[in-house]
Formats: structure tokens, sequence, C-alpha cells
């Protein structure tokens, strides 16, 4: 049996201010019009024999990776959840020890949830060179053909062939500068890492109990100490939190002598920056790439992602120009990977832009946060149908209610009443209240919030249906 593990961490601040740290990069759709990135990387897996996916996400993504495999019909696959970010290799620990426990000792298919893989045929035949050296007892690695001298990559270095398309791993090397980055595509024997890997759950747990032993206890200990909750598995949050933080490729592939890489030419793109979006993006004559409402005169090999509203330029060329609701960037093509050093800025400030968007998206639905000021805010509220927000109070707001489209069912208090279009409920400050949508088409409603505190912690939960806290 083959299981792809999906990894869907990650924060994908060099994508800022698109991606936030509640709504990174590998949850937006970026290279297409309909599908996200995890979502690309689902869908791709069809036509391969696996089963269905097992995604690992950090706590705070979990509805979105929910909400997503159910707009693919895939409720039924596994998440697995981290309660805090500790690198790849316990990822891949967690997600091989739970294999192990439910299934006769399977082959792993890692792959990371925000790359870009254009060439789909490729990529399965590459699984298809890969699966026999996995059975093996190997420990795969892809090794994507490079197109460029690129420095932002890590290499691998080709050894002697091993079976039918194999090749042993001679080393792994960290990123490069640009001239030894050039030296090894004229080479010919190095490859991009491209962090995706094959191989049997028991012997990448073998490895890591002869390199890392300390990870492989913690990860055990945490899996066994964890619990079931709806389709999400989680793990022993103070035990997991005391696994040390490593990668897979220091933690193991770098250390045992059953390294091997397969070669992939397949359109493949971590998508790590504005710059390698650009790249991968289709450009009309002059090189520019549109996305949304914009008008580009005399402009070239520029980008421009429009959220919002209409963004004009005129006589540029080489920038990157990004608006959404609440923040805009401009940068040149040169310089994109300084984009996480702005996103440091905003957290020392203490700012809210590095973290979510103005559109915040919750299991039962979305807000938009319209208008705010010192004793009030303004959202716009929308509720999928048969969803409901949790019963809950405020210590410091009240809350007025105006219904846009759809029917709410509101219980304010002793009181459970309906409120349709055009008509409006008012819930004071310290009442017990909650917010449902009985009916068949999204509940649309205008929120507006009063008092002398408007934060999102002043939420006490009395019962919630997705188990929040």
């Amino acid at each position: 049996m083959l299981i792809p593990v999906i990894m869907a961490g990650g924060s994908g601040s060099r994508l800022w201010p698109l991606s936030r740290q509640l709504n990174p990069k590998q949850f937006l759709r970026l290279t297409d019009a309909h599908l996200s990135m995890l979502q690309q990387t689902i869908t791709r897996l069809a036509g391969a024999n696996v089963a269905l996916p097992q995604l690992i996400c950090n706590e705070q993504h979990r509805f979105l990776v929910a909400e997503q495999l159910r707009q693919l019909g895939m409720e039924q696959a596994s998440i697995l959840l981290e309660p805090v970010g500790r690198n790849t290799a316990p990822a891949i620990a967690l997600a091989a020890c739970k294999a192990v426990a439910e299934a006769e000792d399977p082959i792993l298919l890692v792959l990371a949830a925000d790359h870009l893989i254009e060439d789909i045929p490729a990529f399965h035949a590459s699984l298809e060179v890969a699966l026999p050296l996995a059975r093996a007892g190997k420990l795969v690695t892809f090794g994507i053909t490079p197109t460029s001298a690129h420095t932002g990559y890590g290499y691998i270095e080709q050894g002697a062939a091993v079976g039918e398309g194999g090749y042993r791993v001679k080393r792994f090397v960290e990123k490069p500068d640009a001239a030894t980055a050039a030296q090894y595509v004229a080479g010919g024997d190095h490859y991009w890492n491209s962090g995706m890997f094959m191989f049997r759950a028991s012997r990448y747990l073998e490895e890591l109990e002869r390199f890392q032993p300390a990870i492989l206890e913690a990860c055990r200990v945490a899996l066994e100490g964890g619990s079931q909750d709806l389709p999400f598995t989680r793990v022993h949050a103070a035990t997991f939190a005391t696994c040390p933080d490593d990668s897979i490729d220091y933690a193991v592939m770098e250390k045992t002598s059953d390294a091997v890489m397969v070669p992939l030419q397949a359109g493949w793109s971590d998508i790590g920056s504005w710059l390698a979006l650009w790249e991968a993006s289709a450009k009309d004559a002059c090189g520019n790439v549109l996305r949304g409402d914009g008008l580009l005169l005399d402009s070239h090999n520029t980008y421009v992602h429009a959220d919002s509203r209409l963004v004009a330029t005129v006589g540029v060329q080489d920038l990157i120009i990004v608006e959404t609701k609440d923040a805009v960037l401009v940068a040149h093509k040169d310089q994109v990977q300084q984009v996480k050093g702005i996103v440091d800025q905003l957290k020392q400030a203490g700012r809210h832009e590095h973290l979510n968007h103005r559109e915040v998206y919750r299991p039962w639905g979305m807000y938009d946060s319209v208008d705010n000021g010192q004793r009030y805010q303004v959202k716009r509220i929308t509720v999928k149908p048969g969803a409901k927000l949790s019963v809950q109070m405020h210590h410091h707001r009240a809350e007025h209610w105006i219904v846009v489209s759809g029917t709410a069912r509101v219980t304010n208090g002793e009181q459970t009443y309906l409120v349709s279009e055009n008509q409006s409920t008012y819930i004071p400050i310290g009442q017990v209240h909650a917010l449902e949508n009985p009916g068949v088409i999204p509940l649309e409603l205008i929120e507006v919030q009063s008092g002398s505190y408007l934060g999102e912690d002043d939420i006490v939960r009395f019962e919630d249906k997705y188990g929040r806290a």
C-alpha cells in the first residue's frame, strides 16, 4: 500500500501579503483559478495507485484543511495535528508511527502541500521508478533536474546507479552561491533537492531510531498519549513540545547509507517567492502577469495581483505589486527574498497584518472586518447552510445583527427565534447567545459591535459543535 503523507504546515511568509500566518500559501489559489496549492497536490495523485492521503498540519489550520478536503469529496482522509512546529523529521515520524499502527508496513509518499508540478504524467512515471526501490528498503528522494543555476535550493549530488532509474545519493549540498550553482548545473551531476520522499514506514523509523532516537521516542509517546477528535488525530501537546527540532535531511537522509535519488523533470517549483510565482505563471507579450483588475501601460516583466480594487502601472518593469484589502506590497523582483523582513517588522511592531487577512475563515463560514474605530467594529458575516456559531457570551461588547440574505436562527438568552432579510436583533453585553443558519443558502448578515474591548479573545464558549475550546 502506498500512502501519501502531505505536509501542510509552514507560514509562507515570503508570499506576504497574500500568505498570512493563519491562511498561508498552501491554502491559496496561486497557480490555479479553482484549486489551492494543497488541493492541487491531492488531485495530481489521481490515476496513481495510492490510498487516501494523510495530512499533517498545524492545529490552527485544521478547519482550513478539513474544508478543502470536503470540497474535493475526501472527508475520510486522515488529518494529523501538530500542536507546535518541530520541522519535518518529527512530522514524518508521527505519520510513520500512525501508518505502522494502522496498516501492514505501508510505503509512504511524502509530499509538500505547496509545490507546483506541471507535468503530472512525468511525476507519476517517477513514482513508478521509485516504488521498487522503496520496497527494497531504500529511502528515496526525488531530485529535480535543474533548469537554472538557482541559489535558493539545496542540491543533491548523484552517485552510482541503483536499480532501474535510481542513483545513490553521493551527498546533499546546502544552498550554493551563484558561481557554485553554475558549476553544479554545468557538470550535470547535481539536482535540486525537492523535499519529496518515498520509503517504507518501518525503514524510516529504523533509521530515525539509529540517528535521532530522541525524536522517535518523543513522537511515539506523544502519539500514544493523543486522542481522536472528529477527523483529527491529536498528539499529546506537552510531550511533542519536548521533541527536538530537525529536518528529515539532517536527521536521516544525510546520514543513512540507503539514500537513493530518482530524477524528476516535471515542471516543478516550490513557489517559494513572488519571483518563483512570476516565473511559473503565464505571461503576456511584455512578460507581465496580471491577477485581478489591472491596467498595465508600457510595463514589462511585472507581476500584479489585485484583490479588491483597480491597480494601474505606467512605465515600470521588474516589479512585484500585490494589493489586498488591508495591505499593498511593491518590491523589485531582485529583492523579493526580503519580504520576510517586512513580516518580521510587523510582528515586532505588534501589528496584525502578518497574522490574517481582513477576511477570516472559520469552520462555520467567514467574516470580513469592514470597518473599526475606538469603540466599534463592523463585520460582514457569512454562515454556511446548516452551520452554527458556538454558544457564547462577551464581557465587553454588545452586538447588533442585521440580516442581508437568508434566515438566521438566533438564541438570545432564554429566547430562540428567526430573523429574516431586512430584520435585525440586539445582543446585550453578557448575554449568552448563538447564531445558526437553518436554511439551504448562505446566511449573510452585518454585525455591529460596540464596547470597551472588541478583541477576538473576548469569547466565552459554552458549547461548540466544532470542538473548539
